[in-house]
Protein backbone atom coordinates (compact mmCIF):
# COMPACT_ATOMS: atom_id res chain seq x y z
CA UNK A 1 0.00 0.00 0.00
CA UNK A 2 1.38 3.41 -0.92
CA UNK A 3 2.20 6.07 1.68
CA UNK A 4 -0.44 8.26 0.07
CA UNK A 5 -3.23 5.77 0.62
CA UNK A 6 -2.10 5.07 4.16
CA UNK A 7 -2.47 8.72 5.18
CA UNK A 8 -5.51 9.89 3.24
CA UNK A 9 -8.25 8.33 5.35
CA UNK A 10 -9.17 9.58 8.84
CA UNK A 11 -9.34 6.09 10.34
CA UNK A 12 -5.87 5.36 8.96
CA UNK A 13 -4.58 8.35 10.88
CA UNK A 14 -6.27 6.91 13.95
CA UNK A 15 -4.37 3.66 13.35
CA UNK A 16 -1.16 5.67 13.24
CA UNK A 17 -1.97 7.34 16.54
CA UNK A 18 -2.81 4.00 18.13
CA UNK A 19 0.41 2.52 16.78
CA UNK A 20 2.42 5.26 18.37
CA UNK A 21 0.83 4.99 21.80
CA UNK A 22 0.00 1.34 22.41
CA UNK A 23 2.54 -0.83 24.26
CA UNK A 24 4.89 -2.70 21.97
CA UNK A 25 5.28 -6.47 21.95
CA UNK A 26 8.54 -7.71 23.39
CA UNK A 27 10.00 -8.55 19.97
CA UNK A 28 9.42 -4.96 18.80
CA UNK A 29 11.11 -3.57 21.87
CA UNK A 30 14.06 -5.91 21.30
CA UNK A 31 14.38 -4.75 17.70
CA UNK A 32 14.21 -1.10 18.75
CA UNK A 33 17.08 -1.70 21.15
CA UNK A 34 19.16 -3.30 18.41
CA UNK A 35 18.88 -0.44 15.94
CA UNK A 36 19.85 2.28 18.40
CA UNK A 37 23.55 2.67 18.94
CA UNK A 38 23.39 5.29 21.67
CA UNK A 39 22.33 3.43 24.81
CA UNK A 40 21.01 5.37 27.83
CA UNK A 41 23.06 5.44 31.00
CA UNK A 42 21.64 3.61 34.00
CA UNK A 43 21.79 6.79 36.09
CA UNK A 44 19.59 8.76 33.65
CA UNK A 45 16.19 9.95 34.81
CA UNK A 46 13.11 9.21 32.69
CA UNK A 47 13.09 12.81 31.46
CA UNK A 48 16.77 12.61 30.51
CA UNK A 49 16.19 9.33 28.67
CA UNK A 50 13.28 10.80 26.72
CA UNK A 51 15.19 13.99 25.93
CA UNK A 52 18.12 11.91 24.70
CA UNK A 53 15.84 9.78 22.52
CA UNK A 54 14.23 12.89 21.02
CA UNK A 55 17.67 14.29 20.23
CA UNK A 56 18.48 11.04 18.41
CA UNK A 57 15.12 11.07 16.62
CA UNK A 58 15.62 14.61 15.36
CA UNK A 59 18.99 13.91 13.76
CA UNK A 60 18.21 10.39 12.49
CA UNK A 61 17.56 10.18 8.75
CA UNK A 62 17.14 6.42 8.34
CA UNK A 63 13.38 5.66 8.56
CA UNK A 64 13.76 2.21 10.13
CA UNK A 65 16.19 3.37 12.78
CA UNK A 66 14.02 6.40 13.48
CA UNK A 67 10.98 4.16 13.93
CA UNK A 68 12.86 2.16 16.54
CA UNK A 69 13.67 5.36 18.42
CA UNK A 70 10.05 6.53 18.19
CA UNK A 71 8.92 3.17 19.58
CA UNK A 72 11.28 3.56 22.52
CA UNK A 73 9.86 7.01 23.25
CA UNK A 74 6.34 5.55 23.17
CA UNK A 75 7.40 2.85 25.63
CA UNK A 76 8.76 5.50 28.00
CA UNK A 77 5.50 7.46 27.76
CA UNK A 78 3.38 4.38 28.40
CA UNK A 79 4.79 3.80 31.89
CA UNK A 80 3.01 6.17 34.25
CA UNK A 81 5.20 5.31 37.21
CA UNK A 82 2.08 4.26 39.12
CA UNK A 83 0.96 0.64 39.38
CA UNK A 84 -2.65 1.77 39.85
CA UNK A 85 -2.64 4.02 36.79
CA UNK A 86 -0.90 1.38 34.67
CA UNK A 87 -3.57 -1.14 35.68
CA UNK A 88 -6.37 1.30 34.80
CA UNK A 89 -4.74 1.83 31.41
CA UNK A 90 -4.65 -1.94 30.84
CA UNK A 91 -8.32 -2.20 31.79
CA UNK A 92 -9.14 0.65 29.41
CA UNK A 93 -7.31 -1.12 26.57
CA UNK A 94 -9.22 -4.32 27.25
CA UNK A 95 -12.52 -2.45 27.33
CA UNK A 96 -11.72 -0.69 24.04
CA UNK A 97 -10.85 -4.03 22.44
CA UNK A 98 -14.20 -5.43 23.61
CA UNK A 99 -16.04 -2.26 22.46
CA UNK A 100 -17.11 -1.45 26.02
CA UNK A 101 -16.56 2.21 25.38
CA UNK A 102 -18.41 3.55 28.44
CA UNK A 103 -16.22 1.44 30.71
CA UNK A 104 -13.11 2.53 28.82
CA UNK A 105 -14.02 6.17 29.35
CA UNK A 106 -14.59 5.50 33.05
CA UNK A 107 -11.10 4.01 33.39
CA UNK A 108 -9.46 6.80 31.38
CA UNK A 109 -11.34 9.47 33.35
CA UNK A 110 -9.95 7.95 36.54
CA UNK A 111 -6.45 7.98 35.05
CA UNK A 112 -6.63 11.68 34.22
CA UNK A 113 -7.95 12.45 37.72
CA UNK A 114 -5.38 10.34 39.55
CA UNK A 115 -2.41 11.48 37.47
CA UNK A 116 -3.23 14.60 35.45
CA UNK A 117 0.39 14.99 34.35
CA UNK A 118 0.42 11.54 32.71
CA UNK A 119 0.39 12.32 29.02
CA UNK A 120 -0.82 8.95 27.76
CA UNK A 121 -4.01 9.09 29.80
CA UNK A 122 -5.10 12.15 27.83
CA UNK A 123 -3.78 10.72 24.58
CA UNK A 124 -5.66 7.43 24.88
CA UNK A 125 -8.85 9.29 25.71
CA UNK A 126 -8.32 11.61 22.72
CA UNK A 127 -7.91 8.57 20.49
CA UNK A 128 -11.11 6.98 21.79
CA UNK A 129 -13.09 10.18 21.34
CA UNK A 130 -11.78 10.41 17.78
CA UNK A 131 -12.67 6.79 17.02
CA UNK A 132 -16.24 7.50 18.12
CA UNK A 133 -16.47 10.62 15.97
CA UNK A 134 -16.31 13.21 18.74
CA UNK A 135 -13.60 15.42 17.28
CA UNK A 136 -14.29 18.37 19.61
CA UNK A 137 -13.56 16.32 22.74
CA UNK A 138 -10.67 14.61 20.99
CA UNK A 139 -9.11 17.97 20.15
CA UNK A 140 -9.59 19.14 23.74
CA UNK A 141 -7.63 16.12 25.01
CA UNK A 142 -5.00 16.53 22.28
CA UNK A 143 -4.43 20.07 23.50
CA UNK A 144 -3.88 18.72 27.02
CA UNK A 145 -1.38 16.22 25.64
CA UNK A 146 0.56 18.90 23.80
CA UNK A 147 0.52 21.21 26.82
CA UNK A 148 2.24 18.44 28.80
CA UNK A 149 4.49 17.19 25.97
CA UNK A 150 4.73 19.47 22.92
CA UNK A 151 6.83 16.83 21.15
CA UNK A 152 4.08 14.19 21.21
CA UNK A 153 4.12 13.15 17.55
CA UNK A 154 1.09 10.87 17.93
CA UNK A 155 -1.04 13.75 19.20
CA UNK A 156 0.22 15.98 16.40
CA UNK A 157 -0.79 13.34 13.85
CA UNK A 158 -4.24 13.21 15.42
CA UNK A 159 -4.50 17.00 15.31
CA UNK A 160 -3.53 17.02 11.64
CA UNK A 161 -6.21 14.43 10.88
CA UNK A 162 -8.92 16.43 12.63
CA UNK A 163 -7.86 19.63 10.89
CA UNK A 164 -7.95 17.90 7.50
CA UNK A 165 -11.40 16.43 8.19
CA UNK A 166 -12.74 19.84 9.09
CA UNK A 167 -11.17 21.28 5.91
CA UNK A 168 -8.70 23.43 7.80
CA UNK A 169 -5.86 22.35 5.56
CA UNK A 170 -3.53 25.23 6.50
CA UNK A 171 -3.75 24.20 10.15
CA UNK A 172 -3.26 20.54 9.20
CA UNK A 173 -0.12 21.55 7.32
CA UNK A 174 1.22 23.38 10.38
CA UNK A 175 0.61 20.27 12.51
CA UNK A 176 2.53 18.09 10.05
CA UNK A 177 5.34 20.65 9.94
CA UNK A 178 5.61 20.49 13.72
CA UNK A 179 5.53 16.70 13.52
CA UNK A 180 8.41 16.62 11.06
CA UNK A 181 10.49 19.02 13.12
CA UNK A 182 10.38 16.35 15.81
CA UNK A 183 10.40 13.20 13.64
CA UNK A 184 11.95 14.21 10.29
CA UNK A 185 12.56 10.68 8.97
CA UNK A 186 8.87 9.69 8.87
CA UNK A 187 8.28 9.30 5.13
CA UNK A 188 4.53 8.88 5.48
CA UNK A 189 4.29 12.21 7.27
CA UNK A 190 6.45 13.78 4.54
CA UNK A 191 4.05 12.45 1.91
CA UNK A 192 1.04 13.77 3.79
CA UNK A 193 2.57 17.20 4.18
CA UNK A 194 3.48 17.34 0.49
CA UNK A 195 -0.06 16.35 -0.48
CA UNK A 196 -1.58 19.12 1.62
CA UNK A 197 0.98 21.64 0.33
CA UNK A 198 0.08 20.80 -3.25
CA UNK A 199 -3.63 21.02 -2.48
CA UNK A 200 -3.21 24.46 -0.91
CA UNK A 201 -1.06 25.65 -3.80
CA UNK A 202 -3.72 24.47 -6.28
CA UNK A 203 -6.48 26.28 -4.43
CA UNK A 204 -4.54 29.54 -4.65
CA UNK A 205 -3.90 29.29 -8.41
Amino acid sequence: MSAMSIFTTPRAILALVLLLVLPLPSFAADNATQVITEQPQASETIKQRIDNLFAQLKRQRDPDTAKGIANQIAMEWNDSGSATVNLLMQWAETAIGEKRNAAAFDFLDQVTLLKPDYVEGWNRRATLHYALGNTRKSMSDINRVLALEPRHFGALAGMAAIMSESEHEALALKAWERYLEIYPADRNAQEQMNTISEKLAGSRS
